[in-house]
């Protein structure tokens, strides 16, 4: 298994860390990819991403809003819903105790 995994988690977990990237306020798709790649977790291409936001808009944890901008094209803003609010919460508990229990068998695995 020499083959570098992490795009594979990272599919894993994406809708979970665009939430939370979301909970500072509004943002748009460029800037959230700017922020994920700042915390560690590499380039996220549109191509990627944007399919992520429209399936959480979809789903009603994101809203968005498209505005036309003085300079350059225009965004689309989105911020976190209720809904999104209470799923983040939610899924962020499931996804620490997951988190915690992979720890524990990789720290027995590595001794």
């Amino acid at each position: 298994m020499a083959a570098d995994r992490r795009a594979s988690w990272l599919k894993g977990v994406l809708d979970l860390l665009v939430l939370a990237s979301l909970t500072d306020g509004e943002s748009y798709g460029y800037e959230i990819a700017k922020r994920l790649a700042e915390a560690g977790l590499g380039q996220i291409k549109g191509g990627t991403l944007y399919p992520v936001l429209n399936r959480l808009e979809e789903a009603g944890l994101v809203s968005a809003e498209f505005r036309v901008a003085d300079r350059g094209p225009g965004r689309r803003y989105y911020h976190l819903t209720g809904e999104g609010r209470a799923t983040l919460d939610q899924q962020s508990k499931l996804w620490l105790a997951f988190d915690e229990s992979v720890r524990g068998v990789l720290a027995r695995g590595a001794r």
